[in-house]
């Protein structure tokens, strides 16, 4: 009987492509221990290509990436840093991490990167961490003339626990488009520090730079923590600077939602967080289209304490995603990456513009990044009832709160949508129209569901048929245009590894 492989060489008349070769071979070794996995991964090709993917924070890495995850690193234990491991027999470890290190001082002119957390929150904890070390801990080392943790008495250690949970952070609150790890009284940030989130503007929507200047001398925070997961404009990083320095803080940026306008020298000068925070972090998907991961940027006199994620906060580090990292960020120092950086920002100020003279309402009146917030009440939706709207019709956006949002965090009031995976498919301005016209047209179609007892029901939507029909062809025609890695066969992978 013909392996699958066998199968697509005879069907291809001769001309396999190196690619589709590769992903045969790798599904056909899956299904040979679980063909339900192997399935469902050619299933979310077929989910992906038929939805146009407007989520602000997911992307398509290249192949290259997935291939280079796709290996034995996986089996190797390597906590530490390059060339101070745990564990013996790392050299190709070293090599490994060395070279995505490398690879991200290179793109983003950084002093030091360190490239082995997991996700963002991990690589915040450990950001935080860092700043605690070399802040509070070193100091008091210093001050009890010793060396070590381990040098201290249980009464001297518990002292310093106190001084560690006595530490103020000022982050962008999470519901004016802060991110849960920036303070959010759910998440262990608020635990960890005494948090002072800062907001916007609630007439305008936007930072007020002067206000978060009072508060920083106001509350005097040990970390002044700039960034946001949904918050549609640039941010002044020069101008966060001058206050960081100001009230006596550490400058962290998380610039995992932006770090591919960044690197593709979108956001430069007073708009680069490198060359103005003491500590960035940053995931490696989203506009930075490369694997899911995390890293830290930092300034020298943070190298030592940043490289301690391990045993600090971090186990052991996953080398194949390193490997898938270094070559994301080869992919993003040249000159093809900048173009596609600058057309996220194109493509959202685009589907901005025309979403505003279809009558929408969005979130400071437009957007400078990849992202915008749409208001939906206007269409009588909650943001819930909106993103199940927009799936049914072949579209992935997410609910997001406003800020000051009266609909609250669940429900919420508005839609946000990010332009940096269908840029990557080679959407372009004209196309961008189309997709707020269809985004028009859906929300007009759907009413609120109501309950049993005639009570509305924030969750629950009442399409029209006819409505959904009509946005599903025009998605489609749109996604014929734009195929999603178009050197995969995807008919011969449902009949190889789905049919079967």
């Amino acid at each position: 009987m013909a392996t699958p492989l066998e199968n697509y060489l005879s069907s291809c008349g001769g001309k396999p492509t190196a690619a589709m070769c590769a992903y045969v071979a790798n599904l056909q070794q899956v299904a040979s221990v679980n063909p339900s996995i192997a399935a469902d991964v050619v299933k979310e090709i077929e989910n992906q290509r038929t939805h146009l993917k407007l989520v602000a924070s997911e992307n398509y890495c290249s192949l290259s990436t997935q291939a280079a995850m796709g290996n034995l690193l996986t089996d190797k234990y390597a906590e530490g840093y390059p060339e101070h491991r745990y564990y013996g027999g790392c050299v190709n470890v070293d090599s490994v991490e060395m070279t995505a290190a490398k690879e991200a001082q290179d793109l983003f002119g950084a002093d030091y990167a360190y490239v082995q957390p997991h996700s963002g929150a991990d690589t915040n904890l450990v950001a935080y961490w860092a700043i605690l070390s070399a802040k509070v801990e070193t100091p008091t080392l210093e001050e009890l003339g010793v060396k070590s943790l381990n040098d201290l008495t249980d009464a001297q250690f518990d002292e310093l626990r106190k001084r560690f949970g006595n530490q103020k952070l000022m982050g962008l609150d999470y519901s004016c488009g802060g991110h849960l790890t920036h303070g959010y009284k759910m998440n262990v940030s608020a635990r960890m520090f005494e948090s002072h989130p800062y907001g916007v503007s609630k007439d305008t929507g936007l930072l007020d730079y002067d206000a978060i200047e009072k508060q920083a001398m106001e509350v005097k925070p040990l970390i002044l923590l700039t960034g946001y997961s949904a918050y549609p404009r640039k941010i002044n990083f020069k101008r966060f600077r001058e206050i960081a320095d100001k009230c006596g803080a550490v400058l962290m940026v998380d610039m995992a939602h932006f770090a591919g306008l960044v690197a593709g020298k979108v956001f430069t000068g007073d708009y680069d967080p490198v060359k103005w925070a003491d500590i960035v972090t940053t995931t490696t998907h989203k506009t930075l289209r490369g694997p899911r991961g995390a890293m830290i940027l930092c300034k020298k006199e943070y190298a030592d304490y940043v490289n301690k994620g391990c045993p600090m906060v971090l186990g052991g580090p996953l080398p194949h995603v390193m490997a898938a990292k270094a070559i994301a960020f080869k992919e993003a120092n040249s000159p093809a990456y900048q173009a596609y950086a600058q057309n996220i920002v194109k493509n959202a100020q685009a589907l901005a513009d025309n979403c505003m003279k279809l009558g929408m309402r969005l979130q400071t009146g437009g957007t400078e990044n990849h992202l915008m917030l749409i208001d939906v009440t206007t269409y009588g939706l909650t943001g819930k009832q909106a993103e199940a709207a927009l799936f049914e019709c072949g579209i992935t956006a997410n609910a997001n709160a406003l800020p000051y949002d009266k609909n609250g965090a669940w429900w919420t009031s508005g839609i946000r949508a990010g332009t940096p995976a269908l840029t990557t498919l080679g959407f372009d301005e004209k196309d961008m129209a189309e997709v707020a016209s269809i985004l028009d047209f859906v929300f007009k179609g759907t009413k609120p569901g109501v309950t049993k007892d005639g009570k509305p029901a924030k969750g629950k939507i009442v399409l029209d048929p006819n409505v959904k029909d009509e946005a599903r062809k025009r998605v489609n025609a749109l996604l014929s245009k734009h195929v999603l890695y178009p050197e995969l066969d995807l008919d011969f992978l449902k009949k190889e590894f789905v049919a079967c």
